[in-house]
């Protein structure tokens, strides 16, 4: 599939393959047994001819292939060579000239080796070939056709430092010859295929310092070749000019991890006088930087219109003056609701300062028999991995949570706040003692670090995605590790009928207007079916039209105010956006949460002292608020 949507892109793909010897070795052993007798199986069984397997192969092959791609609607040819065809400089051109016409019309040419007619002998490497195994004719092919790029497949990730198993092995994203070349352990090769990844790494090596960039990468990751070639940092690069690239020194996943767990028990050691300290000084260096942290917000903010981000998206980017909202967070011990002014993120540091100390609480005693006492305290988890998308100023909550409660911390922000993060990380690091070391907060620059921090389940405790539903159930897939997420934040109000106008619409426009992006905004809104005879269901109508939200409606409430149906209930839309339908009664409005909602925060606007009871009672949700 990937290289049929390639080809209709317009890429020109030439294809390297094997198996025409494992497929006539299958083939050859089922006519062999089938002519045996029962005396012949009894005597020793001789290995096939690998030549006589590679004749019959051949055709199994190409006959796979064929019927592959046809299904697809994408034509392909074979083509057979060895390495003494490469010595013939008429061959060569010819060769060129042919695949040349090949990719004009679209068709992806296959080579294979001609094992049944090559003169070649194990061991397959010597000063004397032109190439000894697909790895280096493919090589060979790329120079050959001046191709812009080679991919070999592998059945691991990429080049690692030593053999894949071993656990202290690390994936080498980009292959310089002068600094690993010496460095590299190589482990057995796989039981498929003559050379292993030593012929991988000599071919790419060959063919990178002749001009062509090579990735290493598995052939079995999901869409792992459009992922090179949509420039995602997956595999290893090899490129001749890969020296120049590096000049800052990377840190891999698991020395961030390692050396955050390191730190995280210096401080928990601290006592809870100096961790609060340590808050403190926090916050007096943030208001040290506030104009530096304004600059590089701003630029966020600039280059995230400039390249057309949504509205919502741009406004979760702002550190805006004056704005209050409030937010549900995990202090690792224990849960905690602040309310964040995000004009003021220093005063919630010193405000988390001054709370009672997290670490070391009696949750529960229990006593298993006369003078034996079990104790229940609260503890830090160790090494936690925070994703969170977009918004700068969570970095600066998470952080300070992290530092009180005696954690090590990995953050991966949105890439359209890399430079607010970047600035906060390095004003909140700054103000961390030398005692206990800026490591303990590391900020993952690359969206393509997570696969490899996801795999450290020795190392990172716990996992908290903090954005769509869609990233939370991305990383539960891709990790051993266990992880706190959440679910859409699909938000209701619902306005009973003995609601009064004015606090009706008030609290209806700041639940939705104030800060569409938050995941506690209002996404439906539910009416009494009463409010659409008095006149309460226009008048909210009209005002969230004037404040430019856009209306969709349930069937009820579609038809009565003309506006276009919902497309589904479950929509979390966090933009300028809502539903809108007409319930009976507050059991209406409750059986509709409960098979819509997302049990993140509802809302109730009533007088009726009964009915806010039974509506609170009703909904089990993270906040119900009447």
């Amino acid at each position: 599939m990937q290289l049929k949507e390639l080809n209709s892109q317009g890429y020109e793909i030439v294809l390297v393959t094997s198996g025409a010897v494992g497929l006539g070795r299958q083939r050859l052993r089922y006519r062999k047994l089938v002519n045996s007798s029962l005396a012949d199986l009894q005597n020793p069984q001789y290995e096939l001819d690998g030549k006589a397997c590679a004749a019959v192969g051949q055709s199994s092959l190409m006959a796979l292939y064929d019927t592959l791609f046809s299904q697809l609607d994408v034509s392909s040819s074979q083509h057979l060579v060895t390495d003494t065809d490469f010595r013939n400089g008429s061959f060569r051109k010819q060769l060129s000239e042919t695949v040349k016409s090949l990719l004009a019309l679209k068709v992806i040419p296959i080579f294979n080796e001609n094992d049944a007619v090559s003169t070649r002998r194990a061991p397959y490497e010597d000063s004397s070939g032109i190439f000894w195994d697909n790895d280096s004719l493919a090589g060979l092919l790329a120079l050959e056709l001046q191709a812009d790029l080679l991919v070999l497949l592998s059945d691991v990730e990429g080049l690692y430092s030593g053999p894949p198993s071993d656990p202290d092995s690390k994936l080498i994203h980009t292959y310089i010859k002068e600094k690993h070349q010496g460095e590299i352990t190589f482990g057995d090769k796989s039981r498929l295929g003559r050379g292993g990844m030593t012929a991988k790494v000599n071919a790419a090596v060959c063919a990178a310092y002749a001009g062509i960039p090579v990735v290493i990468t598995s052939g079995y990751a999901t869409d792992s070749i459009i992922k090179v070639l949509q420039g995602k940092r997956i595999g290893t690069l090899f490129h001749q000019d890969a020296h120049l690239w590096t000049s800052v020194k990377e840190v891999g996943a698991r020395e961030m991890a390692v050396a955050a767990r390191e730190c995280s028990r210096r401080l928990q050691a601290m006592h809870s006088d100096d961790r609060r300290k340590i808050l403190l000084d926090i916050a007096d260096a943030l208001e040290a930087n506030e104009s530096l942290i304004k600059v590089e917000n701003e630029a966020d903010v600039a280059d995230a219109q400039d390249a057309g981000y949504d509205k919502s998206l741009v406004a979760r980017l702002a550190l805006k003056p004056g704005k209050a909202s409030i937010y549900l967070f995990l202090d690792l011990c224990f849960t905690l609701i602040i309310i964040l002014q995000i004009a003021s993120l220093a005063k919630s540091v010193r405000v988390l300062a001054e709370m009672e100390e997290p670490i070391g609480q009696v949750l529960k005693r229990t006593e298993l028999a006369d003078g034996l006492i079990l104790e229940k305290t609260s503890c830090p988890l160790g090494v936690l991995l925070i994703v969170f998308e977009s918004r700068p100023d969570a970095l600066v909550q998470i952080a300070s949570l992290a530092i009180r409660s005696g954690n090590g911390l990995l953050l991966k922000g949105g890439k359209e706040a890399k430079r607010s993060n970047a600035i906060l990380h390095k004003v909140i690091t700054s103000a961390i003692p030398k005692s206990i070391g800026n490591k303990l907060i590391g900020l993952v620059a690359s969206r393509e670090d997570i696969p490899d921090l996801l795999k450290l389940d020795d190392v990172i405790d716990l996992v908290i995605p903090r954005g769509s539903n869609k990233l939370v159930s991305q990383i539960k897939e891709l990790t051993k590790i266990p992880v706190l997420g959440h679910s859409d934040g699909i938000c209701h109000v619902y306005v009973d009928k003995s609601a009064k106008v004015d606090t009706a619409k008030r609290i209806v426009l700041d639940a939705k207007i104030d800060y569409p992006a938050a995941c506690n905004a209002m996404e439906t809104l539910l009416v009494h079916k009463d409010l659409s005879s008095n006149g309460l269901l226009n008048t909210l109508t009209k005002e969230l039209q004037h404040e430019g939200v856009t209306l969709y409606g349930g069937p009820r409430a579609s038809s009565l105010l003309n506006i276009p149906e919902a497309h589904s209930f479950h929509h979390e839309y966090s933009s300028m956006a809502c539903t809108i339908e007409i319930v009976d009664d507050v059991q209406a409005a409750i059986d509709h949460i409960h098979q819509h909602g997302s049990s993140h925060t509802d809302c109730i606007v009533t007088e009726n002292h009964e009915v806010a009871e039974i509506f609170l009672h009703g909904v089990l949700q993270c906040c119900s608020i009447s």
